[in-house]
């Protein structure tokens, strides 16, 4: 059943956090329209909605990173009403934030990063590192986040490292804890850890958690009660109890969810082959140690790891954005080892890289010219006859109409600058070019990740329509959902090797979790050992 915000009586002492008439403005975008949100003393309370619905921008407010645009805005912290201008304001009214993309240095220890700003001392003066170990070790023990505060934060797996950033936030003595998309790169057996955790902090510690998150399993799984917002408002307030992932998804877009169905896999012969691929990383050292790979054309082949595990340097080597040091890349029966980018392109690759400020868009061009990126030599973006030399802008900017409107790409204009849209929507300008080529092979690297649940299912249907028109399609995710989903077979890389190819009819998640973090079913490490992927 759905409540309405506006009908919770305001200001009460029950509720930890009340934010009232909450109005966040940027260029060309309403983020949040006159937003009414109460979260209930210890619960735990999920803000659920698409990419861009508003979410991490309110509670960006919230913490202190952005000012409310409206006088009308006001926010009640334990009933008192605050004036919350930059972080340590939050901070210093109990609240603390960790945010998706984590703020550690990785070269220092845990307890280094933990009191980092807030250093102990002897006698004001000189840096009490034992007194710091103590109060980690301490808090760490009290809230089951065990964890070793000498250890370096590169040395450490991302899920300990999320550890980390809610021990800094303890250690500041915060009451109120805001989680900005807290599964987004765990393994299934870290993400039930890090429930367990946040269920401890809430029962034994009394805490307030809001967590903030565009899928559907996670607040089913952990929160009290859940707020979906759709495009800046607050569509309703639900307990966990009496919904469901379809009621919350229907909430979410605003219509109901159809499951995508794949064919029986029909597979032609294989459209890439990775043979015996060695890679190095930017430190010298192998990333892909030797691995064997095909994949054929009707055929989806999802790649499961931890980031970090080589998917990186493999999807690299694969588009030339990375020298190979031996082995063979063969595109459609043509050895493309060593071709340019443009050349592998051209050979008829569609790439999705993970990270899409870095090697997906120009951040300065238009919405309208990252649409044609990697197509732009193409004769097709050119005026005709004496002006053959310029581009038609006409053609270029109808191709971009067509391409906002097909992925729901949010953007003013086709003339606004990629750096102004949301990371989301910068993500469906690169899916909408790459999958609106006409590729043999996709590769796409982390293709849904900050995607709402409306357009990722767009996007699975999208990547199953080519492979049912005989399109070889390379997955590599650290969605499990999605690799099972979508997956004809399996391949799990470790430490830079495929360490299991599996069915994923025969599998499932916790498998797949062990296998990532190099262990079996019966508790053995695996120790290396290619796999043969063909």
């Amino acid at each position: 059943m759905i409540a309405s915000e506006s009908a919770i009586p305001k200001h009460s002492e029950d509720f930890a956090v009340s934010m009232h008439n909450i109005v966040k403005k940027f260029p060309g975008v309403l983020a949040n329209d006159n937003i009414n949100l109460n979260i209930r003393e210890g619960e735990i309370h999920a803000l659920l909605g698409e990419n861009g619905a508003g979410k991490t921008t309110l509670m960006n407010v919230l913490y202190g990173l952005y000012g409310p645009d409206s006088e009308e805005s006001k926010i009640f912290i334990h009933g008192k009403e605050v004036a919350i201008k930059e972080p340590i304001d939050a901070m210093n009214n109990g609240i603390g934030m960790v945010h998706q993309h984590f703020m550690l240095v990785p070269i220092m220890s845990v307890t280094e990063n933990i009191i980092l700003g807030a250093e102990p001392t002897f006698q004001g003066m000189k840096l009490n590192l034992p007194l710091a170990r103590k109060q980690i070790r301490k808090i760490s023990k009290e809230n089951g986040l065990d964890i070793d505060p000498d250890a370096i934060i590169e040395n450490l797996p991302v899920g300990i490292q999320q550890r980390v950033e809610i021990l800094k936030i303890l250690y500041r003595k915060a009451d109120i804890l805001i989680l900005d998309e807290p599964t987004a790169v765990l393994t299934p057996q870290e993400v039930t850890a890090l429930f367990k955790s946040l269920r401890a902090l809430k029962e034994e510690q009394g805490k307030t958690i809001i967590i903030i998150t565009h899928k559907l399993k996670e607040p089913m799984a952990l929160a009290d009660r859940i707020t979906v917002l759709r495009k800046g408002r607050v569509v309703g307030t639900v307990n966990r109890v009496d919904t469901s992932p379809e009621e919350l998804a229907e909430m979410m877009i605003g219509r109901k969810l159809i499951k995508i169905q794949k064919k029986p896999i029909s597979k032609s012969e294989p459209l890439l082959e990775i043979r015996n691929l060695v890679v190095e990383n930017d430190r010298g050292q192998l990333a892909v140690k030797g691995v064997n790979l095909s994949v054929s054309g009707g055929e989806i082949l999802g790649v499961a790891g931890v980031v970090g595990n080589g998917q990186s340097e493999l999807a690299q080597a694969i588009t030339g954005l990375r020298d190979v040091k031996s082995g063979e890349i063969i595109l459609n029966g043509k050895n493309v080892s060593g071709f340019s980018t443009r050349e592998i392109y051209d050979a008829g690759l569609a790439y999705i890289p993970e990270d899409r400020q870095k090697t997906g868009t120009i951040g300065k061009f238009t919405v309208a010219e990252n649409l044609i990126l990697g197509l732009h030599h193409h004769k097709r973006w050119f005026l005709k006859g004496i002006l053959s030399k310029f581009y038609d802008r006409s053609s270029i900017n109808s191709n971009a109409k067509n391409n906002i409107v097909n992925y729901d790409i949010r953007t003013p204009s086709v003339m606004t600058t990629m750096q102004s849209l949301s990371g989301g929507n910068q993500q469906k300008v690169v899916v909408a070019r790459e999958l609106s080529k006409e590729p043999f092979v996709v590769l796409a690297a982390q293709v849904t990740r900050g995607l709402d649940v409306g357009v990722i299912q767009y996007v699975h249907r999208r990547l199953v329509e080519l492979r049912e028109s005989g399109k070889a399609i390379l997955l590599i995710s650290s969605d499990l959902d999605e690799i099972l989903s979508l997956s004809d077979r399996i391949a799990v890389i470790f430490e830079g090797e495929f360490v299991a190819f599996e069915d994923p009819t025969q599998t499932n998640e916790r498998r797949l979790g062990l296998l990532m973090a190099g262990h079996t079913e019966n508790g053995k490490t695996i120790t290396g050992g290619s796999h043969n992927g063909n």
